[in-house]
């Protein structure tokens, strides 16, 4: 599963709640305002997403109208561009649930930062998941560009160095790639709740910042310690 805590009944009753002929009908759930109810929802979101049961939520006409007035995210998702991993989908949520952040290898600079801040702070959002995933294209770009030696174009070289602390040398070949794509993860989650204005949040017990992985090959996302 998902997240710890979420067990496998009562996911799938969540993800059989409403076949996917409903979308956008069910009655909407009481909004995730914790870290753990956070949690939940997007275990439960996943499950109907990899057992295809989605609900598209949150896509009527009553939901596009209120949210012009104002958003209430319930997670930040900070992932990878690939176009094979989409948080909405993935985690079966719609307008409004997620604040996406997306650069490729979940690289953290000062504008993805910011951003991720921004949700936090500003909009009081619980959660922040930063989301790796299965045969990410820019980590096995650094690892073969940390191998080789040979330079990659200006700002795709710019990705490698900033991937390239996370390179786990003791496997070799594609082990290679995905052990630092578990790396990376962990690593990006660490920075983020080092930061003081997320840290302080995090002792309070008021938000909590997790690793995950997504599998291209089961569509199960599943944490990363």
């Amino acid at each position: 599963m998902l997240w710890a805590g979420v067990t496998g009944a009562a996911a799938l009753a969540a993800g059989a709640a409403a076949p996917a002929s409903a979308a956008g009908h069910a009655p909407a759930p009481p909004r995730p305002e914790t870290p753990a109810q956070a949690l939940h929802a997007l275990a439960a979101g996943n499950l109907r997403w990899r057992t295809y049961r989605e609900r598209h939520p949150d896509e009527t006409p009553a939901v596009r109208k209120a949210l012009t007035t104002g958003q209430h995210p319930f997670a930040v998702v900070l992932g990878c561009v690939d176009s094979r991993v989409p948080p909405e989908l993935v985690f079966d949520q719609g307008l409004g649930d997620l604040l996406t952040v997306r650069s490729a290898g979940e690289v953290l600079d000062e504008a993805v930062l910011g951003s991720v801040a921004y949700g936090v702070l500003e909009l009081a959002i619980p959660l922040v998941v930063v989301l790796g995933h299965q045969s990410c294209g820019a980590v096995r770009a650094a690892v073969q560009a940390d191998l080789t030696g040979e330079p990659l174009p200006d700002h795709i070289q710019y990705l490698a160095d900033q991937i390239r602390p996370a390179i786990d040398h003791g496997p070799e070949g594609d082990a290679r790639v995905d052990a630092t794509i578990d790396a990376q993860v962990r690593l990006v989650r660490s920075r983020l709740a080092a930061q003081p204005d997320l840290a302080a949040k995090v002792a309070e017990g008021r938000l909590a910042v997790v690793g995950a992985r997504y599998e291209l090959t089961s569509q199960l996302v599943h944490r990363l310690g």
